[in-house]
């Protein structure tokens, strides 16, 4: 069963995240924030994290940005409640799988999972934004 960690600052999205991956038959980690995230690394080994972009700290961009620099390969699904457009190109420049806008659909989320987990070695230019 493939390890999924959840970064999000709010306690009900993490809640229903965990609930919606683990009736998908993932295993969930949870984290309050990018710190949190980093700390648990490598012994964590996500199979994909799914990090909130703004988070208290260090944002999920910023996270995302230091597992690639640490040399860690984990395949990232961004969420954010905002409908900024520049956070599309930011999150392809970090290298996000995706980038899903809050509220999104539980779809939506496990298509994006199941994308990260099935290939996790993806081509950078193949990053794109799902629909919701």
């Amino acid at each position: 069963m493939p390890l999924i960690a959840v970064v999000d600052d709010e306690v009900s999205v993490r809640t229903m995240l965990r609930r919606a991956l683990r009736l998908a038959g993932y295993e969930v980690a949870t984290f309050a924030s990018g710190e949190e995230f980093l700390d648990s690394l490598p012994s964590c080994s996500p199979a994909c994290a799914i990090l909130d972009i703004r988070l208290p700290g260090l944002s999920g961009l910023e996270v995302d940005v230091r597992m690639r620099a640490q040399n860690l390969r984990v395949p990232v699904v961004l969420i954010t409640a905002s409908d900024d457009p520049a956070l599309d190109r930011a999150a392809r420049a970090a290298g996000a799988l995706c980038l899903l806008r809050k509220p999104f659909s539980t779809d939506a989320l496990l298509a994006a999972v199941h994308r990260a987990v099935a290939d996790p070695a993806r081509d950078p230019s193949a990053h794109g934004v799902l629909p919701n």
